[in-house]
C-alpha cells in the first residue's frame, strides 16, 4: 500500500464504537502522526461541534488539529448558506448542526421555514416528527446531514439520521437531499481547504455504502476495515470494490 499525504478517517465505527477507541485504528493513526502525517477526521455525525470531536478523540488517546475535523453538519451549513442565502431554516438536530449553522449566520425559525434541514437528534419524538412532515408539505425543502440508517455502539446498532429523514421524506413525499457521505462534499471541502490533489488523499471507514462510495464518487482511493457497519462478505459482493480491503487497520502495520 502506497503512502498518502491525506488520510480521511470515518469516526463511528472506524475509529471508535460510541466512547471505546478500536485499537487498531488508534496505533495506526499514531504510526501516521509518528511519521509526520495528521490525518483528517470525516465524521456523518452531526451532532458534535467540531471542538467537541476534538474532545472526544482526545478521550481515546487521539489529539487531532480542529481544522482536521470535519463533519456532515459543518459541510451541510456551508450548502445551505451557497444555496439558500436568505432564506428561513427549521432543523431537528443537536449541537453540531445548530453550532454550523449559526456560524455561517443562517438563522434558525421554527415558523413556516423555507428549508427544513435533518441532523441527528437522540431526544426526537413524535412531535418534532410531525412538524417537520408538515413544513416539508407547505414547501419547505428536506435537506438531512447524512443518509446512515444506522451507527455502531459499545451495545450494538442504533438508528441513525437517515432513518428519521427517511421516515420524513416517505411521509411528505419527497426524497431527501443528503448532504453527507457518500457524497464527496467533504472531501471536496478538504482537498480546497488544505490544496490537495485527489491523488493525495485516501478515504477509510467500516460503512461501504457512505465511505467506500464517497471516496469512489470524489475518485481517490479506499481502503474499507471490517470493524463496524459493512462486513468484508458483504463488501466483496459490491460491484465497484475498494482499493483496499482489511480486517483492521493494524493489517497495514504488519
Amino acid at each position: 500500500m502506497r503512502t498518502y499525504k491525506a488520510y480521511c478517517f470515518d469516526l463511528d465505527g472506524t475509529v471508535y464504537r460510541g466512547k471505546e477507541g478500536i485499537p487498531s485504528a488508534i496505533k495506526f493513526i499514531h504510526s501516521l502522526q509518528e511519521q509526520g502525517i495528521e490525518p483528517f477526521y470525516v465524521t456523518n455525525n452531526s451532532s458534535k461541534t467540531r471542538e467537541q470531536l476534538q474532545k472526544a478523540l482526545r478521550a481515546i488517546d487521539i489529539e487531532a488539529p480542529l481544522d482536521h475535523l470535519y463533519s456532515s453538519a459543518l459541510v451541510t451549513a456551508k450548502y445551505i448558506a451557497a444555496n439558500y442565502a436568505g432564506k428561513k431554516v427549521a432543523m431537528i438536530g443537536s449541537d453540531g448542526l445548530r453550532s454550523a449553522l449559526l456560524d455561517e449566520n443562517i438563522a434558525i425559525t421554527e415558523e413556516h421555514p423555507d428549508v427544513f434541514v435533518m441532523g441527528i437528534d437522540r431526544t426526537i419524538d413524535y412531535t418534532k416528527l410531525a412538524k417537520a412532515t408538515i413544513a416539508i408539505q407547505n414547501g419547505a425543502t428536506l435537506i438531512a446531514t447524512n443518509p446512515d440508517v444506522k451507527f455502531p455502539t459499545e451495545q450494538g446498532f442504533v438508528p441513525g439520521n437517515g432513518s428519521f429523514a427517511r421516515l420524513v421524506g416517505d411521509v411528505a413525499g419527497v426524497e431527501p437531499l443528503y448532504i453527507g457521505k457518500p457524497s464527496p462534499a467533504m472531501l471536496e471541502v478538504i482537498a480546497k481547504d488544505h490544496g490537495f490533489e485527489k491523488g493525495d488523499m485516501v478515504m477509510v471507514g467500516d460503512n461501504y455504502d457512505t465511505d467506500i462510495m464517497c471516496g469512489i464518487r470524489y475518485g481517490c482511493d479506499t481502503i474499507h476495515v471490517n470493524t463496524g457497519v459493512t462486513p468484508t462478505a458483504a463488501v466483496l459482493e459490491k460491484e465497484q470494490q475498494p482499493t483496499y480491503l482489511l480486517e483492521t487497520l493494524v493489517d497495514k502495520l504488519d
